[in-house]
């Protein structure tokens, strides 16, 4: 077989295997997604994906089906295998034992216990090792875990709904329901695979969301109101169902000791984010929920919150859903407000954006272009 030829074969093994990983997006964060095949030739004789959280990896998976088969042949692998005991042993001594020839990763693990030293194990077992075929394609899957290794802040998701003529709510704050039945079921898939959904003050006030999904995912998320004077009332229905779903209130350094207590003896946990200004006070909320290794956070408004993550360049992709509707109205409200960009040429674009009809309204989704 010629050179080109293997890399050839390698690439749609590869493919398959970036597929599989793709299976695991919500049941397995904040580990990366993985997905592994086992090859002969062009025969697939083991393929795995990591499914969830603390369970075997998808190099143990592949290993597992291909059985005894292995022993010479290609793993196909997303991710560099680890070498570190964590929630499962490593997966490199499973490859040597195997008796695995060659091994083929879309990229290095950036994972500090990790970053080279699993393909070190493997070359120096005598292991052929190649790495960066469809690296690129590995890296947009894993975006939010190498964000939150590299950075310790979570992937945000900006989402709104809003009319064609760009319109979030009505003059008189009217929003339910801009968009459609549909559109409101993808809103709840998306709710039902990250780890946090953030909403402002207003937008909890004017539309007493529950902020949960339906029917629920793979993950249920900690509902967050950012909520500068602790003023969140109790008879809301986030406050009333927090002792059964999470909630945190994101206060500042003014909020009344009283109004911070009765949020708590409600259920709800209060998070003092002491920076000068608000969107310092949002970038202190990121850095808590990175903490907590949150990997994807979903913004739903409003407008003031959402134009403080835009001005601060934190969002990382947006979902929108546009209604053939017309509101009109110079104070009807917009889905993005804060200081906005002055110039149009420095307007922040998404990467091949994604369009779909779904019973009318427009679905756009993509990713911010990074410089």
């Amino acid at each position: 077989m010629t050179a080109m030829d293997q890399k050839a074969l390698d690439t749609w093994h590869m493919q398959r295997a970036l597929e599989l990983a793709l299976r695991g997006q919500g049941y397995v964060e904040p580990n990366p997604m993985v997905g592994c095949v086992v090859v002969q030739g062009a025969e697939i004789i083991g393929e795995g994906w990591h499914r969830r959280f603390g369970g075997p990896h998808a190099e143990v998976e592949a290993l597992a089906v291909a059985g005894p088969r292995a022993a010479g042949a290609t793993l196909v692998v997303t991710l560099e295998p680890c070498c570190h005991h964590g929630k499962t042993p490593p997966c490199t001594q499973a490859i040597i034992r195997a008796g695995i020839r060659r091994v083929v990763a879309a990229q290095r693990d950036p994972f500090p216990q990790v970053n080279g030293a699993g393909l070190a194990e493997l070359q120096a077992a005598g292991i052929e090792v190649e790495v960066g075929l469809l690296e690129e394609q590995a890296r947009r899957l894993n975006a939010p875990y190498l964000k939150l290794l590299a950075t310790g802040r979570p992937w945000v998701i900006a989402k709104w709904a809003m009319t064609l003529d760009g319109k979030s709510a009505s003059v008189t704050g009217s929003s339910k329901w801009i968009s459609n039945a549909e559109s409101r079921a993808v809103v709840h898939q998306l709710r039902g695979r990250v780890d946090a959904i953030v909403i402002g003050r207003e937008t909890a006030r004017v539309d007493d969301p529950l902020l949960t999904a339906r029917p629920p995912g793979p993950r249920t998320a900690l509902r967050v109101v950012v909520d500068g004077r602790a003023s969140l009332s109790l008879e809301s229905q986030l406050v009333r169902t927090a002792r059964q779903v999470p909630v945190l209130v994101a206060v500042g350094p003014h909020a009344r000791a009283a109004d911070r207590q009765r949020l708590q003896n409600a259920g709800c946990e209060v998070l003092v984010c002491d920076a000068r200004s608000p969107a310092d006070r949002v970038d202190q909320l990121l850095a808590e929920l990175g903490r907590r290794r949150f990997t994807n956070v979903l913004v739903e408004g409003g407008g003031r919150l959402t134009g403080s993550l835009f001005d601060a360049r934190q969002i990382d992709e947006v979902h929108v859903f546009i209604a053939p509707k017309l509101l009109g109205g110079t104070w009807a409200r917009t889905p993005i407000a804060g200081e906005g960009i002055p110039d149009i040429a420095h307007a922040l674009e998404l990467e091949d954006p994604q369009v779909q009809c779904l019973g009318g309204d427009l679905y756009l989704h993509g990713r911010v272009r990074r410089p």
